[in-house]
């Protein structure tokens, strides 16, 4: 071979990172990181019941915690008015509350920490003139995202506040997209900084391209069913694998009016789809591994595929698990943090082959 033929055939050189970029990105996965720890506290913060222990939207005073025993009457007697703590747990005591209540406190402090963790870095960036303009703007985009998040999350808390004692699952399903939203917009822009795209086109087909993206996104509506059947607790329904109480579609899967209701309230009709949802996982993300083997994909996508393969073989497992012993705590916690390991996974791939 040739000097010019081994230059043809060599793959196209990686762009330099900077250490100002690195630093970014550094940041950014430690927001993330941030993340990721806010969704699983409040995957256990929802299991646990204690999503509704704290009935005040208060995000500068509500820092401090009760710190004395005069504080802890008074944040327990407004729990004693809402429809939770007449219907659900009337015999509760200041102890039982004060159990619940440290799970919803972190929650909303790791929120809290979040938006200064974000805030404060970025403002500093920004003014030393460490990232660029257009890369401000989309981190602005990103902190109002945040807030917006944050809004969302109230907004959540009051539905179940009124009359009953449960939040929606409407606004408990945004609340969560939001949350990966935000993760996979943080995550991209990280690997931007830390992977520029390299001067020649890549050999890997456009099909491979689509079909990583077309799989991150299918994953993250996974997350967002998830977030349904959370919400109306239908994963303690059918709690039988792979056959729903012996049906491989169950009945009464039509059976609220209008009929677009049962995709949302329906039981059986929200854990069919998400188990359904997963079913395609299972079959997909295995055909795209074989498909980033054979063709000339890089050592990265290599790597990305394989994990995201061993990603979602585990969350299968966790959600089989989760289902057959009827929700236990532990299990449902690592099933939602294993949804963002599995979206992170997908994004990891996706951006690998750009």
């Amino acid at each position: 071979m040739t000097h010019m033929n081994y230059t043809e055939a060599s793959p196209a050189p990686a762009a330099r990172t900077s250490s100002r970029d690195r630093a970014v990105a550094v940041w950014l996965l430690a927001c993330c990181a941030l993340v990721f720890a806010v969704v699983v506290v409040g995957g256990i913060t929802r299991l646990t019941r204690s999503g509704l222990s704290i009935v005040e939207w208060q995000p500068i005073v509500g820092v401090l915690p009760p710190l004395d025993e005069a504080a802890w009457q008074e944040v327990f007697r407004k729990y004693q008015q809402t429809p939770e703590y007449r219907v659900v747990n009337p015999d509760m005591s200041l102890a039982g509350f004060k159990s619940i209540f440290w799970w919803e406190y972190f929650h909303r402090l790791l929120g809290r920490l979040i938006g200064a963790a974000f805030l404060l870095p970025l403002l500093w960036f920004a003014l030393r003139g460490r990232i660029a303009r257009a890369l401000t703007w989309k981190l602005a985009g990103i902190f109002a995202l945040g807030a917006l998040q944050g809004a969302l999350g109230w907004y959540m808390v009051q539905s179940g506040l009124v009359d009953n004692p449960r939040v929606s699952q409407y606004r408990l399903t945004a609340h969560l997209g939001i949350a990966f939203l935000i993760f996979a917009a943080m995550l991209w822009i990280a690997l931007d900084l830390l992977f520029p795209r390299a001067s020649r086109a890549s050999t890997v087909a456009d099909g491979l391209r689509r079909f990583a993206v077309a799989l991150a996104v299918l994953v993250f509506v996974m997350a967002l069913s998830g977030g349904l059947v959370a919400g109306i607790r239908a994963g303690l329904a059918y709690n039988s694998f792979p056959l729903m109480n012996g049906h491989v579609v169950p009945p009464g899967i039509f059976a609220l009016e209008p009929w677009y209701l049962n995709f949302f309230s329906n039981m059986a009709t929200v854990q069919f789809d998400h188990r359904l949802i997963a079913w395609l996982l299972v079959f997909l993300v295995p055909w795209f591994w074989l498909r980033v083997r054979r063709e000339a994909a890089s050592r990265r996508a290599r790597l990305a595929a394989d994990l995201l393969l061993a990603m979602l073989a585990l969350q299968i497992a966790l959600g089989i698990a989760t289902l057959l012993l009827a929700v236990p705590v532990a299990l449902a916690g690592a099933h939602q943090a294993g949804a963002l390991l599995v979206f992170g996974s997908a994004l990891l791939a996706a951006h690998s082959l750009r």
